[in-house]
Order: C-alpha cells, then structure tokens, then sequence
C-alpha cells in the first residue's frame, strides 16, 4: 500500500491556507479580523508545535464563525478549486494508482472536492461539517495513525510520502519514506530503516 500526504506534497502549498485567503480577497470586512489567530495557528503548524487540544479549545472558533457567515461555501469550494486546481502536482499524480490512499489534515469538504476531480478514492482527512464549520476528527500527527488505522486496520504501508515532519509518527510505521521538497523526491527511509537522521 502506498499512502500520500496531500499539501506540499501533492497540492503546491497548503490548500486550507489557500483557502482561506481566497475568501479574505472576496469578504475581506467580514473575515480580516480571523487574519492574526489563523496566521498565529499555521506558523505553529509549520514549526511543530500546534497540539490537536490547541486547535480545538484556540483555534476552532475561526472556521465556525466564518461558515455560519457564509451559506455558499461548497459553491466557493468548486470555484477555488477552479482557479487553485492547476497548483496540483502532476508529476505527482502521474504516478499514483487506483489503490493509492491520501492521509491529510486538509479538512474534508475542501480535499474531498479535489480528490474527486482527480479520480482518487482513497481519502482520510479531518471530519469538517461545511455549514456549521464545526470541527469533528482532526487528522494530524497521531491521530493520522488512527483515523488510518481504523480504516484498513493492520495495513502494511509499504511507501509514504510527505513534505513534513509532522508525519514522523507516520514515517515510523511505513517501511520506504519519500520526502517531498517542491518538485524534489528523496528517498529517506528503506526496508524499516531510515537512510539519515531524523529529527
């Protein structure tokens, strides 16, 4: 089995950062305010020391807010996926199969829109109600582990890819690691045994 993180590895840059700044250009009165906290969160993510509590009990307002304001988010989902689509990489798409399985933190109804125009099936990511913004299952560090783990129990993964440190707990139960810089592949991980250090 071959698993595949999706931002930065698949997608050029952070699709849920994307997002939201998609909406600031369209309402910047209505969602300007959210600036200063969603940036303090995704420096946080980016450094490695956003927890999943911390999300929930700091963060989690902002998306709740931000769909009780807007009542056509799915339609601006398909809209920035129109103009955001080509931020894809093919190179990476290229290579992947039927069977092939993605693992993100990008919430759901924004990955799952995309997933589907690229024909891939095999989805987990964070549990995402787009009308409320309410916030059910955070797919992120371990909880990656177990959302996957609950989906196809005892599977062997057999090659991961990611850009992030963040998945270490994921490189750790996958025998061959890719690590996804821009348009680079390295191989970091053989047979069970990583190839340099890892932090």
């Amino acid at each position: 089995m071959r698993v595949f993180d999706f931002d930065n590895t698949i997608y050029d840059g952070e699709s849920g950062v994307d997002f939201f700044f998609y909406y600031v250009k369209k309402f910047p009165i209505q969602i300007a305010k959210y600036i200063p906290s969603f940036a303090e969160c995704v420096y946080k993510y980016k450094a490695g020391k956003l927890s999943i509590d911390e999300v929930l009990t700091d963060y989690a307002y902002i998306p709740r807010e931000c769909c009780r304001k807007f009542e056509n988010a799915e339609a601006e989902i398909k809209k920035f996926w129109d103009t955001h689509q080509k931020k894809v990489k093919k190179w990476i798409t290229d290579m992947m199969r039927e069977d092939d399985v993605i693992v993100s933190a990008s919430p759901e109804p924004l990955l799952l829109e995309i997933c589907g125009r690229l024909g891939i099936k095999n989805v987990i990511c964070t549990g995402f109600d787009i009308k409320t913004g309410e916030i059910s299952q955070i797919c992120f560090r371990d909880n990656k582990i177990k959302m996957f783990r609950d989906a196809y129990g005892d599977a062997v993964i057999d090659e991961f890819y990611t850009d992030s440190m963040n998945d270490k707990p994921f490189m750790d139960i996958s025998k061959d690691v890719y690590y996804v810089t821009g348009d680079k592949i390295e191989k970091i991980k053989e047979n069970g045994a990583y190839l340099r250090q890892m932090k």
